[in-house]
């Protein structure tokens, strides 16, 4: 579920707005972003993959609140962790995350 825009990160660019499935946000002009519709939040991470800055916090946690500060995702390193993950962060390497999922497939086998 989508936790947090980060006040301090935010650049107003509005892309989470634009590319949320299920509206969860509203454009404020000349401010950040808000969480307008939490619960409609899907957890599909777009928001926080296609944010340039690092700024929102999508926790896996579907359906509750993880509780976490702006504090203490900066202490954790967590902003940003989805894009890095996605390899679309600056200095990434999609191609390297391709090669992890195969990796895995691999060890596991295909679901499908």
């Amino acid at each position: 579920m989508i936790e947090l825009v980060s006040e301090s990160r935010c650049i107003q660019c509005d892309k989470c707005v634009k590319v949320c499935p299920t509206n969860v946000f509203d454009a404020v002009p000349g401010n950040n972003p808000v969480i307008a519709r939490a619960e409609d939040c899907q957890t599909c991470f777009l928001c926080e993959a296609y944010c340039p800055a690092d700024a929102l916090y999508v926790d896996a946690r579907a359906y509750e609140h993880s509780g976490l500060s702006e504090d203490d995702l900066l202490e954790r390193n967590l902003f940003g962790a989805y894009r890095k993950n996605l390899g679309w962060a600056k200095g990434g390497n999609p191609i390297d995350s391709l090669k992890r999922i195969q990796e895995l497939r691999e060890l596991v086998g295909s679901p499908f």
